[in-house]
């Protein structure tokens, strides 16, 4: 096992995964952990995160110091790298030239750290970073440097205690997973022996571990998280779940007869649905704010879930202690730090949204795995192909995808609009090449002209992405016949849009959602 203590980045959870990718099993915790609890863990290795603060805040995150003295392998990224400099005696400094983005790592030493880089000796890495190290401590190395980072990578003289500023863990930096696996295997000699089949073993574990006896009640939609989540609580307490469909009035088109449909012939007499669109949409009136949106999305839909857990008390004699969200690490680290001090981006209806108070303890098995993660264990689960490949949808539907205050005209707009939109990337045979694509309907009115009348209606955007983790993602790039397909179908068939746009943002600057 390797223990990574998080320090607030928000691409903690990316050390996580390309760990796991690497084989080896491994754990967060946040960057107080207790010295007792740190050596109950018996890791083979310890990662220290980076963080947004500098080492000279007043308020910067320092671990417990005997964290430094563990008797295994210690790799600090970024701001963890300033950590390890200066306890160890080096200096830091508050860098008068920031470096954000790609740079180019010079390699002076490779050792076992850097071991199988290009023959060329550079290598692009991605830095993030506001301060720089000033002066090693003494016995230190230097592995590699780049243009504002003397000491972008170093190391101690015995090869124990490891540094890089760069962030190794992102897709940016072109060596990082390799630099990664030298540490696990090279220098911690870790083997790779851990898989998605131990994730579910493992997750099972945690699930009656918590639940016990209890009875749980999970919210499924049809889609890949909530679908996993609940076949993750059958597996491990079968007898104790129970299975909602809320229909928030918020869904795609025709989508809650479907999921109603699948979901009933695949959980039978598990299965509940629940109508409530008539709450959500009457709270959601005149409501503008997304952030709004989002609280009284989760408030209503606790609310709905504790009426389905009085009503399942009375059918089985015993009242339901559990509620199961299939609430993945990207809802998490944009929403709250899951177990550390990470920036808040924005709130997510079943994060951060949540009351405080509610009756029903939550049971989150996937909010540590990213979305291709989920469809792996679900794969190892035996659930079909279908629900597996189905894009992401979010808790809070479309009614974070209409711009403006929620209304059945527009939800007919955008659910028509939707619809086309889709058919025609099935059609075109792209539906499995996006990671998720979806239309929005904006607060704007455009002059248009259509049958020779002038006309001055709504405007529809069309966003769609690839992505490998929904923490980075970039726009898909359509054949432009397939982009005009779709904006003649959604214009000429869906009453009340003249203008069709696509987005060509990424993320960053830009998140998935418009919302």
């Amino acid at each position: 096992m390797v223990v990574i203590l998080d320090f607030g980045s928000q691409y903690t959870q990316l050390i996580a995964r390309r760990i796991r990718e690497a084989g080896v099993y491994c754990e967060i915790h946040p960057y107080n952990l207790a010295p007792e609890k740190l050596r109950a863990l018996a890791p083979q290795a310890v990662i220290l995160s980076g963080g947004p603060a500098s080492v000279y805040d007043e308020d910067a995150p320092r671990p417990d110091p005997s964290v430094f003295d563990v008797d295994v392998p210690l790799l600090g990224i970024c701001y963890g790298q300033g950590l390890l400099v200066l306890h160890h005696g080096g200096a830091v400094v508050k860098s008068a030239q920031h470096e954000y983005g790609r740079a180019t790592l010079a390699v002076d030493d490779p050792g076992d750290l850097l071991a199988g880089l290009p023959p060329s000796g550079l290598s692009t890495v991605w830095m993030s970073h506001g301060d720089r190290m000033e002066r090693l401590p003494r016995h230190w190395h230097v592995l590699g440097s780049s243009d504002n980072s003397p000491y972008a990578a170093v190391r101690n003289r015995d090869g124990t205690r490891f540094g890089v500023q760069f962030h190794p863990e992102v897709v940016h930096s072109e060596d990082g997973r390799q630099i990664l696996e030298n540490f696990l295997f090279n220098v911690a000699r870790i083997a790779p022996d851990w898989t998605m089949e131990n994730f579910v073993e493992a997750a099972c574990r945690r699930i009656r571990e918590q639940v016990g006896d209890g009875h749980v009640i999970c919210g499924v939609s049809g889609g890949v998280d909530s679908t996993v989540t609940a076949a993750l609580i059958e597996k491990a307490v079968p007898g104790q779940l129970t299975c909602v469909f809320v229909n928030n009035g918020v869904l795609r088109k025709n989508e809650a007869d479907q999921v109603r449909a699948a979901l009933q012939d695949y959980f039978a007499s598990d299965f509940v649905y629940v109508d409530a669109s008539t709450e959500f949409l009457t709270e959601l009136d005149g409501v503008i704010d997304p952030e709004t949106k989002r609280k009284i999305i989760g408030r209503v839909f606790i609310e709905v879930f504790e009426k389905a857990a009085h009503q399942d008390e009375r059918k089985r004699g015993k009242r339901a202690a559990f509620l199961a969200q299939g609430t993945l690490y990207p809802d998490v680290i944009e929403s709250v730090s899951v177990r550390g001090p990470s920036a808040t981006i924005k709130s997510h209806h079943n994060v951060g949204g949540l009351p405080e108070r509610m009756n029903l303890e939550l049971v989150e098995p996937l909010r540590e795995l990213f979305k291709d993660e989920v469809r792996s264990a679900g794969k190892v689960l035996g659930l079909p192909a279908d629900y597996l490949g189905r894009h992401p949808f979010p808790g809070p539907g479309l009614a974070i995808r209409i711009l403006g205050a929620v209304n059945q005209d527009d939800l007919r707009i955008l659910r028509d609009a939707d619809e086309i939109y889709i058919e025609e990337i099935r059609k075109a045979g792209l539906y499995d090449e996006i990671w998720q694509a979806f239309a929005v309907l904006l607060p704007v009115r455009t002059v248009g002209v259509q049958g020779d009348d002038r006309t001055y209606d709504r405007v529809i955007a069309l966003r769609a992405v690839v992505s490998q983790d929904g923490m980075t993602a970039d726009w898909y790039h359509y054949p432009h016949e397939v982009l005009a397909r779709m904006s003649s179908r959604i214009s000429n068939e869906v009453a009340g849009v003249n203008r069709v746009t696509y987005d060509i943002s990424s993320k960053p600057p830009a998140t998935v959602e418009w919302e």
